[in-house]
């Protein structure tokens, strides 16, 4: 997704840019040395930066309580639920090409013709996707991004990161979804500013709606809220890159059982006779 801030912001009103940016100061001056780092921070190999990103995480989460949870709030009390089923379709009929190209990428063409199907038949008889006719039709819904493309070219996922506002992800997904997939957004090529970043700004109003119950989840099931999230982050992004069967991830705890068992070629070379007292039988030198 693309954020416009030269001119983008011009087309909230100047006071609106004004609180904006005051409760962004604000959080940021509450987030700042507020989170807690547990002393055994760094030491899982997939998060070597989570000191840095627990803090990020704190940012977003004073985002979200003093700014995007409210809105998000506000959206679902104002408008009713098909107006918002509406909404939801037509900003997901939006990532159609990108579902399309990367599919096609991938090597799967087959996905790549149903994307690009569902795209015709949703912004025409469905009004723009407002109405998801494709999936009545039969054709299934993919969610595919150059993030998980780079994942099936090889690219490993790299250090956990925790973006600000836009929450987890990774070094390949943030070059892949954060750099690359921005071109790939249909909102990207909009040229009227006003209407991009209305469109944009509420997608991400919409989104956070549809998340408004996974916080309570969250909140009942995660003793630590940030590992939480990441976990799920990670696993649910290695399904995606996998089209849902992921490889089994061998136990590091596996590799050391082995290791222990498994004699070193020096202790072989030093092992003694066999232990049932046999010997091996020499050849006696020719004559």
């Amino acid at each position: 997704m693309k954020i416009a801030y030269s001119d983008g912001m011009n087309a909230f009103p100047h006071r609106i840019r004004r609180l904006l940016v005051a409760a962004l100061v604000a959080v940021a001056g509450l987030a700042s040395g507020c989170a807690t780092i547990p002393a055994d921070s760094g030491d899982d190999p997939r998060d070597p930066l989570e000191s840095v990103n627990r803090q990020v995480f704190e940012f977003n989460e004073g985002v979200d309580t003093v700014l995007l949870k409210p809105l998000a709030e506000a959206y679902v009390a104002i408008l009713p639920v098909p107006a918002r089923d509406c909404l939801s379709n037509a900003f997901s009929n939006l990532r159609e090409p990108s579902n399309a190209l990367n599919n096609l990428l991938q090597g799967k063409p087959a996905e790549a013709l149903s994307d690009t199907c569902r795209f015709a038949v949703n912004t025409t008889v469905g009004l723009l996707g407002c109405f998801d006719v494709a999936t009545r039709m039969g054709l299934e819904k993919h969610h595919e991004d150059f993030g998980q493309t780079l994942g099936v070219w090889g690219a490993t996922a790299g250090a956990y990161l925790v973006v600000p506002v836009f929450g987890p992800s990774s070094v390949r997904d943030a070059i892949g979804i954060y750099g690359v997939e921005t071109f790939l957004d249909v909102n990207f090529w909009i040229e009227n500013v006003s209407v991009r970043n209305s469109i944009f700004f509420t997608r991400l109003i919409n989104f956070r709606a549809e998340l408004l119950d996974a916080d309570k989840l969250i909140s009942e099931a995660a003793l630590d809220k940030y590992r939480f999230v990441r976990d799920g982050f990670l696993q649910r992004r290695r399904n995606l890159v996998y089209d849902g069967n992921p490889p089994r991830e061998r136990d590091p705890d596996e590799d050391a059982t082995e290791a222990v068992r498994s004699p070193k070629p020096a202790d072989k070379a030093k092992a003694g006779p066999p232990a049932d007292g046999s010997a091996v039988k020499q050849e006696s030198p020719p004559k």
